[in-house]
């Protein structure tokens, strides 16, 4: 499965209909962008039940601040309509494996006990 383009539009949807979703947010003159998407495409290629998406943050600038992007590429990963992770900078590809197999083994009752939050809290999206 190839990535998936999100915009403010679409983007409550998409993390709505699906329980995981890896986001990167990237945009065309960042070089670590560059570098890294091919990494992220193949990884999207490996994990084909999991949605992988991009956010260009020069289109999307709404979207970027409600996330409070500040530095690129950020990969973000959304587990059951929460952020389970995020941080900034391109990763190696076993890195990037590794971080989709522990987001995978995360206990997310668990995740929600430890953050207060419910099945229905809402990511900052929605608030946008």
């Amino acid at each position: 499965m190839s990535t998936l383009e999100l915009t403010k539009d679409n983007f409550n949807e998409v993390v709505e209909q699906n329980g995981f979703v890896l986001v990167d947010f990237w945009a065309s003159w960042c070089g670590p962008c560059r570098q890294f998407g091919p990494v992220y495409e193949k990884a999207a290629e490996g994990n084909p039940d999991l949605v992988f998406a991009k956010v260009d943050t020069e289109a999307q600038q709404e979207l970027a601040a409600a996330f409070e992007i500040s530095s690129i590429p950020t990969l973000m990963i959304i587990r059951d309509r929460t952020v389970v992770f995020s941080q900034p900078g391109a990763l190696p590809a076993p890195a990037l494996e590794d971080l989709i197999k522990q987001a995978r083994a995360l206990d997310m009752d668990e995740v929600r006990r430890e953050t207060g939050q419910t099945p229905a809290d809402q990511t900052p999206a929605e608030e946008a």
